[in-house]
């Protein structure tokens, strides 16, 4: 999945799970920008990560540094899922 993939399932599962009011991809694009960033400017994680924090991201996962080295550890919901798809 590449960016403009992941821009219109967000924009289609936000609107399949929402309360009726519709995002559209710029909006989408906004959001995937400020919280993953881009060439140009990080994002939120990139500059938590920068302060020496983890960042959590519920049952998803969360991300850490060692060193110059950023490493991300699935949560359960994601393992869990991601467990039963092979299965």
């Amino acid at each position: 999945m590449d960016r403009t993939q992941l821009i219109e399932a967000t924009t289609g599962n936000a609107a399949h799970n929402g309360d009726g009011s519709r995002l559209t991809p710029e909006h989408v694009e906004r959001a995937l920008d400020a919280v993953f960033g881009t060439v140009e400017h990080p994002g939120s994680i990139a500059e938590a990560l920068r302060r020496g924090e983890t960042v959590v991201l519920g049952s998803f996962g969360s991300f850490r540094t060692d060193g110059e080295t950023v490493t991300f550890r699935p949560g359960k919901a994601l393992t869990e899922y991601l467990r039963s798809a092979t299965e």
